[in-house]
Protein backbone atom coordinates (compact mmCIF):
# COMPACT_ATOMS: atom_id res chain seq x y z
CA UNK A 1 0.00 0.00 0.00
CA UNK A 2 1.14 3.30 -0.88
CA UNK A 3 -0.59 6.39 0.44
CA UNK A 4 -1.00 10.09 -2.16
CA UNK A 5 -1.85 13.09 -1.07
CA UNK A 6 -2.82 15.69 -3.74
CA UNK A 7 -2.83 19.40 -2.12
CA UNK A 8 -4.07 22.39 -4.88
CA UNK A 9 -2.30 25.87 -4.46
CA UNK A 10 -4.35 27.90 -2.30
CA UNK A 11 -5.77 31.16 -4.13
CA UNK A 12 -3.54 32.98 -5.68
CA UNK A 13 -3.77 37.14 -6.18
CA UNK A 14 -4.16 38.12 -9.68
CA UNK A 15 -3.35 42.24 -8.05
CA UNK A 16 -0.49 42.27 -9.91
CA UNK A 17 -1.48 42.22 -13.88
CA UNK A 18 2.28 42.31 -15.33
CA UNK A 19 3.59 39.66 -13.42
CA UNK A 20 4.38 36.08 -14.98
CA UNK A 21 1.78 33.39 -13.66
CA UNK A 22 4.47 31.37 -12.39
CA UNK A 23 5.08 34.13 -9.73
CA UNK A 24 1.78 35.14 -8.61
CA UNK A 25 1.60 34.91 -4.77
CA UNK A 26 -0.96 33.73 -2.51
CA UNK A 27 -4.03 36.34 -1.79
CA UNK A 28 -4.68 37.18 1.97
CA UNK A 29 -7.85 34.34 1.31
CA UNK A 30 -5.32 31.97 0.08
CA UNK A 31 -3.33 32.54 3.03
CA UNK A 32 -5.99 31.33 5.12
CA UNK A 33 -6.86 28.70 3.35
CA UNK A 34 -4.11 26.84 3.83
CA UNK A 35 -3.57 27.90 7.46
CA UNK A 36 -7.12 25.57 7.75
CA UNK A 37 -5.70 23.07 5.89
CA UNK A 38 -2.67 22.95 7.52
CA UNK A 39 -4.82 22.25 10.86
CA UNK A 40 -6.58 19.60 9.38
CA UNK A 41 -3.85 18.04 7.81
CA UNK A 42 -2.02 18.09 11.56
CA UNK A 43 -4.82 16.68 13.31
CA UNK A 44 -5.58 14.00 10.97
CA UNK A 45 -1.79 13.10 10.98
CA UNK A 46 -1.07 13.24 7.29
CA UNK A 47 2.49 13.08 7.46
CA UNK A 48 4.58 12.51 4.15
CA UNK A 49 7.95 11.29 3.66
CA UNK A 50 7.90 13.03 0.78
CA UNK A 51 7.06 16.16 -1.00
CA UNK A 52 7.14 17.16 -5.04
CA UNK A 53 5.95 20.39 -5.42
CA UNK A 54 5.88 22.71 -8.32
CA UNK A 55 8.22 25.63 -7.84
CA UNK A 56 5.36 28.12 -8.54
CA UNK A 57 5.51 30.78 -6.40
CA UNK A 58 1.79 30.21 -5.13
CA UNK A 59 2.54 26.26 -4.54
CA UNK A 60 5.70 27.12 -2.99
CA UNK A 61 3.57 29.37 -0.54
CA UNK A 62 1.10 27.09 -0.37
CA UNK A 63 3.60 24.60 1.11
CA UNK A 64 5.11 26.94 3.38
CA UNK A 65 2.28 27.31 5.30
CA UNK A 66 0.41 23.82 4.93
CA UNK A 67 3.67 22.10 5.18
CA UNK A 68 3.87 23.43 9.29
CA UNK A 69 1.86 20.39 10.52
CA UNK A 70 3.28 17.84 8.30
CA UNK A 71 6.22 16.60 10.59
CA UNK A 72 9.35 15.90 8.85
CA UNK A 73 9.91 15.16 5.19
CA UNK A 74 12.24 15.91 2.33
CA UNK A 75 10.98 18.42 -0.10
CA UNK A 76 11.58 18.84 -4.10
CA UNK A 77 10.55 21.66 -5.89
CA UNK A 78 10.69 20.87 -9.25
CA UNK A 79 9.84 23.04 -12.17
CA UNK A 80 8.42 19.90 -14.38
CA UNK A 81 5.32 20.06 -12.36
CA UNK A 82 4.72 23.13 -12.82
CA UNK A 83 2.14 23.48 -16.57
CA UNK A 84 2.35 19.18 -16.64
CA UNK A 85 -0.07 16.62 -17.58
CA UNK A 86 -1.86 13.98 -15.01
CA UNK A 87 0.28 11.40 -17.56
CA UNK A 88 3.67 13.09 -17.10
CA UNK A 89 2.57 13.29 -13.17
CA UNK A 90 2.05 9.16 -13.08
CA UNK A 91 5.45 9.16 -14.98
CA UNK A 92 7.04 11.03 -12.32
CA UNK A 93 5.19 9.00 -9.30
CA UNK A 94 6.77 6.05 -11.04
CA UNK A 95 10.14 7.33 -10.18
CA UNK A 96 10.14 7.41 -6.80
CA UNK A 97 11.80 4.61 -4.98
CA UNK A 98 10.00 1.77 -3.75
CA UNK A 99 11.07 2.55 -0.24
CA UNK A 100 9.05 5.90 0.15
CA UNK A 101 5.23 5.20 1.17
CA UNK A 102 3.46 8.44 1.54
CA UNK A 103 3.72 11.18 -0.82
CA UNK A 104 2.07 14.82 -0.92
CA UNK A 105 2.12 16.50 -4.50
CA UNK A 106 1.49 20.22 -4.47
CA UNK A 107 0.69 21.36 -7.74
CA UNK A 108 -2.03 22.61 -9.61
CA UNK A 109 -5.71 22.20 -11.69
CA UNK A 110 -6.46 20.60 -14.16
CA UNK A 111 -3.70 18.36 -13.72
CA UNK A 112 -4.43 17.50 -10.13
CA UNK A 113 -8.46 16.73 -10.72
CA UNK A 114 -7.36 14.60 -13.70
CA UNK A 115 -5.12 12.66 -12.03
CA UNK A 116 -7.54 11.75 -8.62
CA UNK A 117 -9.74 10.75 -11.18
CA UNK A 118 -7.45 8.25 -13.26
CA UNK A 119 -6.10 7.02 -9.83
CA UNK A 120 -9.47 6.99 -8.00
CA UNK A 121 -12.25 6.90 -10.87
CA UNK A 122 -14.62 8.80 -10.58
CA UNK A 123 -12.81 11.10 -8.56
CA UNK A 124 -14.03 13.90 -6.88
CA UNK A 125 -16.70 16.56 -8.23
CA UNK A 126 -14.21 19.47 -8.42
CA UNK A 127 -10.87 20.27 -7.18
CA UNK A 128 -10.81 24.18 -5.94
CA UNK A 129 -7.99 26.28 -4.54
CA UNK A 130 -6.52 24.31 -1.50
CA UNK A 131 -8.19 21.32 -1.77
CA UNK A 132 -6.52 18.25 -0.79
CA UNK A 133 -7.65 14.66 -1.97
CA UNK A 134 -5.98 11.61 -0.12
CA UNK A 135 -5.68 8.43 -1.93
CA UNK A 136 -4.99 4.64 -0.84
CA UNK A 137 -3.58 2.80 -3.62
CA UNK A 138 -2.83 -0.68 -3.61
CA UNK A 139 0.41 -0.92 -5.30
CA UNK A 140 4.12 -2.28 -3.82
CA UNK A 141 5.90 0.54 -5.99
CA UNK A 142 5.56 3.68 -7.57
CA UNK A 143 6.19 2.21 -10.74
CA UNK A 144 3.03 0.25 -10.54
CA UNK A 145 0.58 2.99 -10.29
CA UNK A 146 -1.97 3.11 -12.91
CA UNK A 147 -5.23 4.10 -13.85
CA UNK A 148 -7.79 3.15 -10.78
CA UNK A 149 -5.09 1.48 -8.35
CA UNK A 150 -6.26 4.03 -6.13
CA UNK A 151 -9.16 5.11 -3.64
CA UNK A 152 -10.26 8.37 -2.32
CA UNK A 153 -10.34 7.98 1.18
CA UNK A 154 -10.46 11.85 2.22
CA UNK A 155 -11.48 14.75 0.40
CA UNK A 156 -11.27 18.30 2.00
CA UNK A 157 -11.80 21.54 0.49
CA UNK A 158 -10.86 24.70 3.42
CA UNK A 159 -14.42 26.68 2.84
CA UNK A 160 -15.94 23.29 4.60
CA UNK A 161 -13.38 24.03 7.45
CA UNK A 162 -13.80 26.46 10.54
CA UNK A 163 -11.53 29.22 11.55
Amino acid sequence: MKQLWLLRHAKSSWDYPGLADHDRPLAPRGRKAAKRIARWADAHEVRPELVLASTALRAQATLDLVGRGLGDFEVRSESGLYHTSADALLERLRTVDAGVTRILLVGHNPTLYELATILAPPGPDAFPTGALAGLRLTIETWKEIRSGCGQLEEFVVPRSLAG
